[in-house]
């Protein structure tokens, strides 16, 4: 289950996704979020290691986006 932040910078991520056609960048993250850059980048190390995202540190605004909806959470406006 993720935290409420790590849930907060997927939905960011995933609306950026649909809306704008890109992913945003760690800058911007920090932005909407009110986080340091350090502490979005723990956020995106675990989105990554729970397989939300593909992500490089070393590239660290090359985010690809994989699942935009946490796992086992049922949303009633989705469908099955």
């Amino acid at each position: 289950m993720l935290s409420d932040i790590e849930r907060q910078v997927l939905r960011i991520i995933g609306n950026y996704s649909a809306g704008r056609r890109r992913t945003p960048t760690v800058d911007e993250l920090c932005i909407k979020t009110g986080r340091s850059r350090g502490g979005i980048m723990e956020v995106l190390e675990v989105l990554k290691r729970e397989e939300y995202i593909n992500w490089d540190r070393m590239q660290p605004d090359k985010i690809e986006l994989l699942e935009a909806w946490e796992r086992g959470v049922h949303h009633p406006w989705r469908a099955k």
